[in-house]
């Protein structure tokens, strides 16, 4: 997907050479980091009280051009048929530490869709973490991973598209649950005999509050959670959701190794 990779005969040498390039570039020319990861709640028991209502009655009220509305009439049966299934549910996913798998049992079920000649993956990222200094800006859908551009050098984003291997990916920038819902559903109207996939960070209460509607949409996938300045409650979330997020939120060490794994599996198939 980017140009970094490429000059490269394996995986192994490209990630050293982008890792070395960072390191110096975090030393000639810093961009602003999370110093300590700030022990917070994942969600605020205020908050987490009525989730999935609130999840609901969010969806519906900045459905704007009524997209999920119509959608879901569009075969209102089956749409809440699995809607209610997953309700019925205590939670609408299975978690293995950041990862939130939706439709599926375990990583190693999603490796098995992601090995697929006919699946296409949606990968998506949260401006919650891109860099202040990001070129594109943050609250947008845009990024230009230039690969002169010391910002994008030392940019977790950056590194995971450029590699990303060139076919039957989608990398997508998120600003809000809305926006990937939406592309979500677009490639799978787009795309009847691919296998649709995700793989999507976002904070926790995102992920959770996403999960009844992407079962909903009968799409497997994976979200992964955000550390750091996370929004954990409703008038953070909607703030975050409209462009105001002071904070930043970052992926974590070990969770970093295992989204590098998944695309790396995805490239070598």
């Amino acid at each position: 997907m980017g140009e970094h990779w490429e000059k490269y005969d394996n995986w192994d040498a490209a990630e050293e050479a982008w890792d070395q390039r960072a390191i110096h570039l975090q030393k000639t020319q810093p961009i602003k980091q999370l110093v300590s990861i700030p022990e917070l709640p994942a969600i605020r028991p205020k908050t987490k009280k009525n989730l999935r209502w609130k999840a609901l009655n969010y969806l519906a009220k900045y459905d704007e051009e009524n997209f999920f509305i119509r959608y879901f009439f569009s075969n209102p049966l089956k749409h809440g048929y699995n809607l209610l299934r997953s309700y019925l549910t205590p939670l609408p996913f299975n978690r293995d530490k950041d990862f939130f798998f939706y439709g599926l049992k375990d990583e190693d079920e999603f490796k098995t869709i992601l090995a697929k000649p006919d699946s296409l993956l949606i990968i998506g990222f949260s401006y919650c973490h891109k860099p202040f200094e990001c070129p594109s800006k943050r609250f947008t859908q845009d990024c230009i991973h230039d690969l002169n551009n010391p910002v994008c050098g030392q940019c977790f984003i950056g590194k995971c598209v450029h590699s990303l291997p060139a076919k039957r990916v989608l990398p997508v920038f998120i600003t809000t649950v809305h926006q990937i819902g939406e592309v979500i559903v677009r490639q799978v109207q787009k795309h009847p005999k691919l296998e649709v996939t995700f793989l999507i960070t976002a904070c926790e209460m995102t992920l959770q509050m996403f999960g009844d509607w992407g079962n909903m949409m009968r799409v497997r996938g994976v979200g992964i959670r955000l550390g750091g300045q996370i929004c954990n409650t409703m008038k953070a979330f909607v703030a975050s959701e409209h462009g105001v997020k002071p904070g930043m939120a970052v992926v974590l060490g070990e969770t970093k190794k295992r989204v590098l794994d998944l695309i790396r599996f995805r490239r070598e198939q």
